[in-house]
């Protein structure tokens, strides 16, 4: 059980690293070593809307271009991803290599899988995981969290400080 002084943002990166390192062990338990969680909504995304551009792709994951950049080229050194210049020089398209496709069937039972584990956890809770996780994208979407920070008294008392 997490105990202590731990802010909000240390224990969600903490539930997250639990999940993603139980994922990713069970990945290397199934034969995919190389194969990472968070290669899984790049996957996903290809999938369903075939070759894309870097920002197209992060624009589909919901991450920042960085994020997605940096996943891509993770994935592009492993084997998963190939890259290929764009009809902007700067603009690279990312597709899915043949290594991928052939693991598709592994990968996809992996996602049945988890799925079904993050359902029997989420009917462990006392209420819906993704509900919550929902309500507060919303809740960031309506007044982000750089605002209400700077609505705090705390804030506010800051000397020199400029808060709005």
């Amino acid at each position: 059980m997490i105990s202590g002084p731990e802010g909000l943002g240390t224990r969600m990166r903490h539930v997250l690293e639990i999940l993603d390192g139980d994922v990713a062990r069970f990945l290397a338990d199934i034969g995919l070593d190389g194969y990472r969680p968070r290669y899984s909504p790049v996957v996903r995304a290809l999938l369903a809307r075939g070759p894309l551009a870097i920002r197209d792709l992060a624009e589909e994951m919901r991450v920042t271009h960085s994020a997605a950049s940096q996943t891509v080229a993770q994935m592009n050194r492993a084997g998963f991803v190939s890259l290929e210049p764009g009809a902007d020089a700067r603009q690279r398209i990312v597709s899915l290599t043949e290594k991928t496709r052939d693991l598709l069937p592994l990968i996809e039972a992996e996602w049945t899988a988890t799925t079904e584990a993050a359902e029997a956890l989420e009917a462990e809770l006392p209420y819906s995981l993704r509900a919550l996780l929902d309500a507060i994208l919303e809740a960031l979407e309506r007044k982000p969290f750089r605002q209400r920070i700077g609505e705090t008294g705390a804030a506010r008392g800051l000397a020199g400080s400029d808060v709005r």
